[in-house]
């Protein structure tokens, strides 16, 4: 039987839950189940655990392997559960060594080592991705780690200090991805922004964007994950003027709208910063649209502070947000701050998801009648340049452009004539 892999998280995580299907079947790995975590919050967490129950349950013949941010960061606790066969931390699981030693029975139980002694991040030339997009769109892993300390966040536990891959590399791997016929590639890391710091010469992303479309002309369309936009460079900001086939959405790491949450958050941004941001690469991109994470419910949020989030929604024209409930991480700062009411967490979430759900109705209707260039996904279905999924009733091959009008919305979606 192949082996399976159930994927919790990030895009980085999706990038590299291919990797370890490569680095498995290499190894000759068989009749396995790799389940790679998430530790963003403890509902993650949980999940992964339910999973795990339930995968005993249903496929009792599979060995179970656990990796990923909350194996990394809690090897104990899968440990501990009688279901799972092999715990492998994140540096682990990207070996093909890993999963050959497993295979003959000679590997420690758990193999989770110190992931701030990882120096450098490699290429793990992942040619496609299984699923809907396939042959579609492919992640390109060129930064991971982080370097900063939010007080809410866990993850530079689980993934390291910063550290990127070597723009040659990365070049290298998008002429790869490209001559197999993939048109859009989307460079993706845990800090993206502050890539190339830690090589020689401190290359920034923005150069990184402008040379890799500059070497590899059949990269027709170009995507950022997420940014933080106050390490955007003069660089990218160039590119975003410049480059066309550098798409105009920028999904941004916001957190919060109020100042005085920011600052407890650790954050090096502002309010202003954010605002300002949109503001100029709308001037340069008069067609881009914004994503956002935000947290509700961060302690010591008062309702002012919580309504200055949902005010940035459209002080900023963010149109599609990601929410989180505050979910307090044991060993981080913001874990030992007085919480607020569970209850009046949700509450703020809810309301600020309707905000986003109102902001992204808006900008689907701003676009009726407007000209677009989808690049074909699936049957019947493209997406447009800002990654809004668009709908039309004619035949094209997925991994192909078409031009449309867009006609009208249809519940989450556009809809569009096909030109002739």
């Amino acid at each position: 039987m192949s082996n399976a892999i159930l994927t919790f998280g990030c895009r980085l995580n999706a990038y590299e839950s291919e990797a370890i299907r490569l680095r498995a079947t290499e190894a000759g790995l068989e009749n396995s189940l790799i389940i790679n975590t998430c530790a963003v919050t403890t509902e993650a967490v949980r999940q992964s655990r339910q999973a795990i129950r339930h995968a005993r349950r249903e496929q009792p013949q599979r060995r179970i392997i656990v990796t990923g941010c909350a194996a990394q960061i809690a090897p104990q606790t899968y440990a501990a559960m009688v279901e799972v066969d092999l715990v492998l931390g994140n540096g682990e699981k990207l070996l093909a060594e890993s999963y050959a030693d497993f295979g003959v029975g000679t590997s420690e139980r758990v193999r989770v080592n110190d992931i701030m002694s990882v120096r450098e991040t490699a290429s793990q030339m992942v040619d496609c991705f299984e699923g809907p997009t396939r042959g579609v769109r492919a992640f390109l892993q060129v930064q991971n780690g982080c370097d900063h300390r939010c007080t809410f966040c866990i993850i530079p536990y689980a993934r390291g200090n910063s550290r990127s891959v070597p723009m040659g590399s990365v070049i290298a791997e998008a002429k790869r991805l490209a001559a197999s016929g993939i048109p859009e590639l989307v460079l993706t890391g845990v800090d993206l922004t502050a890539y190339g710091a830690d090589l020689p010469g401190s290359p920034t992303l923005g150069q990184l964007v402008r040379k890799l479309l500059a070497m590899v002309p059949q990269v027709r369309r170009l995507r950022l994950s997420s940014i933080d936009t106050i390490e955007a460079d003069g660089d990218l900001m160039r590119a975003i003027a410049e480059e066309d086939r550098l798409m105009p959405h920028f999904h941004l790491s916001v957190q919060s709208g109020d100042d005085m949450i920011l600052k407890r958050m650790k954050r090096r941004h502002t309010r202003a910063d954010t605002i300002s941001f949109c503001k100029s690469v709308r001037a340069l991109r008069p067609n881009a649209s914004f994503g956002a994470d935000l947290i509700a419910g961060f302690p010591t949020e008062t309702d002012d502070m919580f309504q200055r989030s949902v005010d940035l929604v459209d002080e900023a024209g963010l149109s599609n947000l990601h929410v989180f409930r505050f979910s307090p991480r044991a060993g981080t700062p913001a874990a030992r701050m007085p919480p607020l009411d569970p209850k009046l967490i949700k509450d703020r979430a809810a309301r600020l998801r309707a905000k986003g759900e109102e902001a992204a109705r808006q900008r689907r209707l701003s676009l009726v009648l407007s000209e677009q260039t989808l690049l074909v996904e699936r049957r019947g279905m493209g997406r447009s340049e800002c990654f809004l999924p668009v709908l039309f009733d004619a035949d094209a091959a997925p991994a192909t452009f078409v031009r449309c009008r867009i006609s009208g919305t249809r519940d989450q979606a556009l809809t569009a004539d096909i030109a002739a």
